[in-house]
């Protein structure tokens, strides 16, 4: 067909090298046109017989091929066949033009075939997020190693397709290389390492509340790469971390709290210790009416006269003798209140204690655990029981302690009135709130 066109070319007064370049430009012209129609075939008929076809299936998976665009990849092949198929046909008598064209085919072959990969990686991703084990096996790391172990391969056979060499020869360039690969891909090899000891030993999910102080991220995990990981904070703010910096630093992982039964209120209210005193006969009559308490100080005022009376004690002066006191009816009163408490989780450690004494007071602690693992409603939770431990605090004679203000300043300098004593207050705290009636709880 060729030696026809020359001799057709030659016969209208061209010369023979003149003949042969407008052949060659005719080959080309022909080869792109072919490419042309082949391109506008695939996007006009095979791309919209995908994405209809994607849309009447019940599966999803083909969907989420169509949005990484893998469909339009694989119809971009099409044109690139085409033209590694015909470029021997045409250009037979131009074997050097043949060839660039044919490593130049090959080239874009490989890149149009990387970007399938990519979007096939990308749909296992997206689908394998779907799932439940997703939040504990994250597989973002082993994903991206497979990105950059196919991004080499790619790079490789390209390069040696271009200049024609063995692919073993580059392999061997880069062995000798190795310092320099290892420089430039420090971080990747770290974070490719840390992925894996990560989801090996399981130390952090998609979906966990970790804090890191180091890199100021306290909030949920939201994504696991081989280079990163994302927390969003509280404040929805995103911290990025290096994944191999959980590996090599501390961090916190509350996933423990999530799992477990509650969550744990742990706080102390510290009590002015002026305020502690022995009970008297008729703070015990008036604690007495409180439901919370009655049946307490009944068994325990029973303990005490029986061990009076076994050791032959007189409790009628205040050195002699066993005597309830104040703070111990009212730490009894908050177990009590706690263990009423339907918010409170009582199979995990209930626990109200004293403190060493401090010089702002004689700490107590409350060291419970709340049902409610939410955050706004554990702060609910712990709020109200606070709020109502020191509302009571003066029916037993108890005093939170607080360093005090410019108003007591100037009570002490007469500029305000005269200060009460402190053991004056303790010993009247009827003056502060009215005596309950029968049957009536504090606050």
């Amino acid at each position: 067909m060729q030696a026809l066109f020359e001799k057709m070319l030659t016969d209208v007064g061209l010369s023979t090298p003149a003949a042969q370049v407008v052949i060659l430009a005719l080959s080309m012209v022909t080869i792109a046109a072919l490419s042309y129609l082949a391109s506008r075939l695939t996007i006009r008929l095979v791309i919209p017989f995908f994405i209809r076809a994607a849309a009447l299936s019940k599966s999803h998976w083909d969907d989420i091929l169509v949005k990484n665009r893998f469909f339009h990849h694989l119809s971009a092949l099409i044109p690139v066949v085409v033209v590694y198929a015909t470029v021997d046909l045409l250009l037979a008598d131009h074997p050097f033009v043949a060839e660039i064209i044919r490593r130049l085919a090959m080239t874009i072959l490989v890149f149009i075939a990387v970007q399938m990969i990519d979007a096939i990686l990308h749909t296992v991703a997206e689908i394998y997020k779907r799932s439940e084990a997703a939040l504990k096996k994250p597989i973002g790391g082993y994903l991206s190693a497979i990105r950059i172990i196919l991004f080499i391969l790619a790079g490789i056979f390209i390069v040696s397709t271009l200049t024609d060499k063995s692919p073993w020869g580059i392999f061997s360039v880069l062995g000798g290389l190795t310092a320099v690969v290892l420089l430039i891909f420090k971080d990747t090899i770290l974070g490719f390492v840390a992925s894996l000891q990560l989801a090996s030993n399981d130390m952090v999910q998609v979906g966990d509340w970790i804090e890191m102080p180091s890199f100021e991220a306290d909030g949920d995990v939201i994504d696991v790469t081989i280079h990163t990981v994302k927390v969003q904070n509280w404040d929805k703010t995103i911290t990025t971390i290096p994944t191999y910096a959980l590996v090599s630093n501390s961090f916190k992982n509350w996933r423990g709290m999530a799992n477990s039964g509650g969550r744990r209120i742990k706080r102390a209210l510290c009590l002015d210790m002026n305020s502690v005193m022995f009970c008297t006969p008729e703070m015990l009559e008036k604690l007495s009416r409180f439901s919370l308490l009655k049946e307490y100080l009944r068994q325990r005022q029973a303990e005490i006269d029986l061990y009076n009376q076994e050791h032959n004690l007189d409790c009628s002066s205040v050195p002699n003798g066993r005597r309830q006191t104040n703070i111990g009816v009212f730490r009894a009163y908050i177990k009590s209140f706690l263990a009423n408490n339907p918010k409170i989780n009582k199979e995990m450690t209930f626990m109200v204690r004293h403190l060493a004494p401090t010089p702002k007071g004689l700490p107590m602690e409350i060291y419970v655990f709340s049902s409610d693992k939410v955050w706004a409603n554990y702060e609910e939770i712990q709020a109200d029981i606070f709020d109502h431990i020191l509302g009571v605090l003066p029916e037993f004679g108890l005093r939170a302690f607080q360093e005090p203000s410019g108003l007591d300043f100037q009570a002490l300098l007469g500029g305000g009135g005269q200060a009460r004593p402190v053991r004056e207050q303790a010993a009247a705290p009827s003056s502060i709130k009215p005596a309950l009636q029968e049957g009536e709880e504090p606050g």
